[in-house]
């Protein structure tokens, strides 16, 4: 059977090696079904073919059969006419058409075993072919799974270490920088004072002073 050969070839191939090999596991998946259903496709025309044959057998014996019940019959009328001539031509023929009868079923029997045999096959690979294609949704499933895990680790790892995280903290340390010197420049500008100034902030407090001290004054007169 040749033509089942590169089937069962594919059949026993080994998936994982496959995956090994392959560029893109998942396109190559999809040809390997695609290449499947190509192969079920001859195999389910191989299978009709047969069964073509068979059934031309088996309808050239029904053929034969009848023609040999008919010489018996016509043999039998000829008989009543008193032509044992035709008679014996008739049953001649009959006897011919058994001959072929009997060599048709054979043939039958042949074709019809073989188409059997092809169609158990046909439903093998169909079985095989389902499996594979439940597998080959799992497996791509799991590639792609990995595939994200991948590219996730790879983010991952040079995550802290990425120009830009470094530029992040770069500016994060400027800020912080900038703030600092905001407020030294603040505390300089409150204690750096002009001698006016501080000579109008000594005149101040003498003044307060004097108003307490008058106050206290007031409120002892008071009492005496």
């Amino acid at each position: 059977m040749g033509l089942f050969k590169r089937v069962s070839d594919n059949i026993r191939a080994n998936l994982n090696s496959l995956l090994d090999k392959a560029e893109d596991p998942e396109k190559m998946l999809d040809q390997y079904l695609r290449d499947m259903e190509e192969d079920i496709a001859d195999a389910e025309a191989a299978v009709a073919r047969q069964l073509a044959v068979a059934w031309k057998f088996r309808a050239q014996l029904s053929d034969s059969l009848a023609m040999a019940e008919k010489r018996d019959y016509q043999a039998l009328e000829a008989l009543k006419r008193n032509r044992e001539d035709l008679a014996r031509k008739a049953l001649e023929d009959k006897k011919l058409h058994r001959s072929k009868a009997e060599d048709y079923h054979r043939q039958y029997e042949v074709c019809n075993e073989a188409a059997g045999k092809l169609r158990s096959q046909l439903q093998e690979m169909k079985t095989e072919y389902e499996k594979l294609r439940f597998k080959r949704d799992d497996l791509v499933a799991r590639l792609q799974s990995a595939k994200a895990q991948k590219e996730i680790n790879e983010v991952k790892s040079g995550f802290g270490s990425s120009s830009a995280r470094w530029n992040f903290d770069r500016m994060v340390d400027k800020v912080l920088r900038m703030e600092a010197e905001a407020k030294a420049s603040g505390e300089l500008g409150r204690t750096d004072k002009s001698l006016d100034q501080e000579l109008e902030d000594l005149g101040s407090e003498e003044n307060d002073i004097e108003k307490e001290l008058a106050k206290l004054k007031e409120e002892l007169a008071k009492t005496e």
